[in-house]
C-alpha cells in the first residue's frame, strides 16, 4: 500500500482513536491481580512484534512512569538459541508454542502480537496457552484475523496498514502500563 505522508497521519490518528479503552483498563488490572496472585506475563511476536514484545517486557521489569517493583514478564522472542533449536529441530510454527508449554500456568497472562493476526506460531502459541488455562491476548491489525476467534482478549488497532499497525500497538502497550502504573499509585 502507497501512502502520502498526510494520508499516513489521518490513518494514524484513526486507528489510535479505535483503541478500546475499557479493554485497556481491564488488562491493566487483571494483569495487577494476576502479578500478585504469582503470575506473570509471556510475550512474543515475528519482526517488528518481537520487538514490540521486548518493549513491553522492558516496561514492566524496568519502570514505565512512577518507581515501583519489577513485574514479572518474559518475551520469547529474545532466547536465540531456543527460536534457532526449536525452528531447526521441529518447525518455525512452534518457535512460542514449546517454550509457552513449559512455562504457562493458569496464573499467567499470554500476549500474542501478530499484525495479520495470522502468524502460524503466535496462532500455536496462544492454543497451547489456552490448553494450559492462560488467559489469553492478541493484538492486531483491524480484522484479528484468525486469532480473533481464539483469544480471550482481542486488542486490534484499526488499520490494516503494518506500520500504523506496529504503532498502534506500542500505543497499547504504554497505555496498559500508564493505567497499571495509575493503579498501583492509588494503592
Amino acid at each position: 500500500m502507497k501512502m502520502n505522508l498526510k494520508d499516513y497521519i489521518e490513518e494514524g490518528l484513526a486507528a489510535r482513536k479505535s483503541i478500546d479503552t475499557e479493554k485497556i483498563k481491564y488488562l491493566a488490572r487483571e494483569m495487577l491481580s494476576r502479578f500478585d496472585k504469582g503470575g506473570k506475563l509471556i510475550t512474543f511476536g515475528n519482526g517488528g512484534s518481537a520487538a514490540d514484545a521486548q518493549h513491553f517486557v522492558g516496561e514492566l521489569d524496568g519502570h514505565f512512569t512512577i518507581e515501583r517493583k519489577a513485574l514479572p514478564a518474559i518475551a520469547l522472542s529474545t532466547n536465540t538459541s531456543s527460536l534457532t533449536a526449536i525452528g531447526n529441530d521441529y518447525s518455525y510454527a512452534e518457535v512460542f508454542s514449546r517454550p509457552v508449554s513449559a512455562l504457562a500456568t493458569s496464573k499467567d497472562i499470554v500476549v500474542g502480537i501478530s499484525t495479520s493476526g495470522n502468524s502460524q506460531n503466535v496462532i500455536n502459541a496462544l492454543l497451547e496457552a489456552k490448553k494450559k488455562g492462560a488467559m489469553t491476548v492478541a493484538l492486531t491489525g483491524s480484522t484479528g484475523g484468525k486469532l480473533a476467534g481464539i483469544v480471550d482478549v482481542l486488542l486490534n488497532a484499526g488499520s490494516d496498514f503494518t506500520p500504523v499497525i506496529q504503532e498502534v500497538h506500542i500505543s497499547m502497550i504504554h497505555m496498559i502500563c500508564l493505567e497499571m502504573d495509575n493503579l498501583i499509585e492509588k494503592d
